[in-house]
């Protein structure tokens, strides 16, 4: 059974199977490429392509195996959040990439169980019916992570599908591109080297919510969202952008956010709050993907409203003068998978 999450804006091209018994015959023979993929970064976005290529090479669907939720978030689930997108945002990062079909399959500690062998035969060659899968020459799979890339060919040669396995990915003189490193540069309040890696800028989505209208008391109105489980980056004032639908259009609007428990008032949990420039309009339950472009300074606590006034006024400046077309163009890494977005229109 296939399923398009959300529906409307939300609604996917690619088919997505939440089970790999039963698959339809059109989703079968696939070429794929398997793992978490979480961030969607440069390194996955080669390996897609690889199976892209290779699918087109052979006439086969062009697909991709994951799993959710995440089996970090199965083992421990008490862990400080993690994950870069939810899968959600995967999903549509994913459809941007040219699949045919994505197979989320659920797990559980009773499919963790599944060792290297039970996996590549009862949910790769006899569930699935995969015709090719790409992998990274690291790629560990079946219970306690013991198969790798030699087993896998095996079992392949075994079981009637081929493998492709890829180098890490990296640019000359860095670390390979992996989701651990973006998890590094965000906590350190780098959003820019996580661009790098990610080949596009970080985003936090969802609804915004009702605060305690403080920003507006204060000159500088905001929209509050909360980042639910996703990771948490550095606390601090950022430059962003912000997009959300109108007019039928999906509009970038240039903006200045802090996230954080606001040391001044102590929130309950950590907050995103974002000032549009230039922006007079209501956003309340509205769905914004909010940008990290650069990171402004740490958060503060201050010893009265008019410091914090002042500071606000400086941060806006700053967060202007970064956000002017030529500091964001120049930001945007090359060669990057995914779609860039328009221009920004300033809100006009």
């Amino acid at each position: 059974m296939t399923s398009k999450p959300g529906g409307g804006a939300d609604a996917l091209s690619l088919r997505l199977y939440r089970h790999y018994e039963r698959v339809p015959e059109s989703a079968q023979d696939a070429v794929v490429t398997i793992g978490n993929f979480d961030g969607i970064h440069r390194g996955h976005q080669q390996l897609i392509a690889k199976a892209g290529r290779l699918a087109k090479e052979f006439d086969a669907p062009h697909g991709l195996v994951t799993f959710e939720p995440h089996p970090a978030s199965v083992f421990k689930p008490d862990q400080l959040p993690f994950r870069l997108t939810s899968f959600r945002t995967k999903a549509q990062l994913l459809d941007t990439l040219g699949l045919d079909v994505l197979f989320a399959l659920h797990f559980t500690r009773d499919f963790a169980k599944l060792t290297a062998e039970d996996f590549a035969r009862d949910v790769l060659a006899g569930g699935l019916k995969l015709r090719h899968v790409v992998v990274g020459n690291n790629f560990r799979f079946g219970n306690r992570a013991l198969g790798d890339v030699a087993l896998l060919e095996d079992l392949g040669r075994q079981f009637g599908f081929g493998v492709t396995a890829v180098p890490l990915i990296q640019e000359e003189g860095t670390a390979p591109y992996s989701s651990s490193l973006v998890r590094h540069y965000l906590k350190e309040g780098n959003p820019t080297r996580a661009a790098l890696v990610l080949g596009r800028y970080f985003e936090i989505e969802g609804r915004v919510r009702h605060g305690a209208k403080r920003g507006r008391d204060l000159g500088y109105p905001t929209a509050n969202l909360s980042v639910g489980r996703l990771l948490r980056p550095a606390y601090g004032v950022y430059a962003v952008r912000v997009s959300f639908a109108r007019q039928g259009e999906t509009k970038w609007l240039p903006a200045v956010a802090n996230f954080g428990i606001n040391p001044m008032f102590e929130l309950d949990e950590p907050l995103l709050e974002v000032h549009l420039f230039d922006f007079d309009g209501d956003l309340y339950g509205r769905h914004l993907r909010v940008a990290l472009v650069d990171y402004l300074r740490p958060e503060q606590k201050f010893d009265s409203l008019d410091a914090l006034k002042a500071q606000m006024a400086e941060d806006s400046r700053r967060a202007r003068e970064t956000l002017s077309w030529e500091a964001w163009d120049a930001a945007w890494p090359a060669g990057n998978a995914l779609a860039k977005p328009a221009e920004p229109d300033g809100g006009q």
